[in-house]
């Protein structure tokens, strides 16, 4: 069972910053997707790059202003995420892209959703200081992540698509650090 522990918000924000510095780097990604509920899988391999963001940078001002905030300096800090994807087997190219959160309080804000090109907000949680966990809901959509940053070297991700109550997909990916 997973627990969701309550921080201060200065607590909060300052878990968040440093959850995304570590993160900050290029990683390697070996992912698997199982669809629900029969189980086919597709595996990929992406080169991810994290940039941490500062409290005022242009592109969380950007941000702010996507999301109608009246305040566009107003969230404590983010990250740049952009990878490149390819299918592990064929080798193929998947997708390529770039994405931007920003915090404030216990919301992420994004530029774009897991499955839609459209701005949006997900709640976010500790369990401990190295495991952040998601919750984002859109289109009837829900997706649940956690992201766990194992030591310097290694990052876990899981993540579960369910729609209408039944899980659709789980996504379980191993990253290594790269730079």
């Amino acid at each position: 069972m997973t627990v969701a522990l309550q921080f201060p918000q200065a607590i909060s924000d300052s878990l968040i910053a440093a959850f995304f510095r570590r993160s900050a780097g290029e990683w390697r990604s070996e992912r698997r997707y199982y669809t629900l509920p029969d189980g086919q899988t597709k595996e990929m391999v992406s080169v991810i790059t994290i940039r941490f963001l500062e409290q005022g940078c242009d592109e969380l001002r950007q941000l702010a202003r996507l999301h109608q905030l009246e305040d566009d300096a107003i969230m404590t800090c983010g990250a740049e995420v952009s990878w490149n994807s390819a299918d592990s087997v064929s080798g193929r190219k998947q997708s390529k892209g770039l994405t931007l959160f920003g915090a404030l309080g216990e919301t992420l804000f994004r530029d774009r959703g897991f499955a839609t090109p459209q701005p949006v907000t997900a709640q976010y949680y500790f369990t401990n200081p190295d495991t952040l966990c998601l919750r984002t809901e859109y289109k009837g959509s829900v997706f649940e992540e956690e992201l766990k940053l194992v030591g310097q070297q290694y990052r876990t991700r899981q993540t579960i698509i369910s729609r209408a109550g039944e899980q659709q997909m789980i996504g379980q990916y191993l990253e290594k650090r790269l730079s």
